[in-house]
C-alpha cells in the first residue's frame, strides 16, 4: 500500500506552538509529512535556513513520521515531484481562508492531483504568528507559551 505523503509548507521563521499543533495533527492522519521551507519573498527572515533547519528538527524530533527539507521553486512542483498526496496548512482566521483559497486554486490548476488539506488551528493559537512571536521576543516579552523551548533560546540570543 502507498504510504500518504503530506507537505506542510512555509518560511518558519521560527517555527511557533501553532505550526507544531498542525504537524503533530497532520502527522497522526499522515504516514509522512515533510516540513517543506519556502522562502517568503515579501519577508527578510530573522533566521537562516540552516537554522529554521536546527529548530525545526529539534522541535519535532519526537514526530518518527516527520522531517525537514527547503525548496526555492513552486510549491506544487515541490510536492509533485516528491509524489505527495496532499499540501497541509493551517487557517487561523477568515482573512487566512481567502487567502489560501487563491493559493489552492492556482495549485489545483496547476497540478490537479494534489489536494490541499485544511486545519483548523487550535483556539489557543489563533492569534499566533512568527511575526508576532519576533516582536514580542525583541521587547523581551515572554514566549515560553508561545514556541518551543529550543526556539525561545534561539530568539533570546538573536535579540539580546
Amino acid at each position: 500500500m502507498e504510504k500518504k505523503l503530506a507537505i506542510c509548507p512555509g518560511s518558519f521563521d521560527p517555527i511557533t506552538n501553532g505550526h507544531l499543533d498542525i504537524i503533530s495533527r497532520g502527522a497522526k492522519i499522515f504516514d509522512e509529512v515533510i516540513v517543506a521551507i519556502f522562502n517568503n519573498q515579501s519577508k527578510t527572515p530573522l533566521f537562516t535556513v540552516q537554522e529554521r533547519i536546527h529548530l525545526i528538527e529539534q522541535a519535532t524530533k519526537d514526530l518518527p513520521n516527520v522531517s525537514v527539507d527547503v525548496s526555492d521553486g513552486l510549491l506544487v512542483d515541490y510536492a509533485s515531484n516528491r509524489n505527495a498526496h496532499a499540501i497541509l496548512r493551517g487557517l487561523r482566521a477568515v482573512s487566512d481562508f481567502e487567502y489560501e483559497m487563491q493559493i489552492t486554486s492556482m495549485n489545483k490548476k496547476l497540478e490537479p492531483h494534489i489536494e490541499t488539506f485544511f486545519m483548523m488551528t487550535n483556539n489557543q493559537y489563533s492569534f499566533l504568528s512568527s511575526s508576532i512571536v519576533k516582536e514580542v521576543a525583541k521587547y523581551n516579552g515572554k514566549i515560553s507559551c508561545l514556541v518551543p523551548k529550543v526556539v525561545e533560546e534561539a530568539l533570546r540570543e538573536k535579540f539580546q
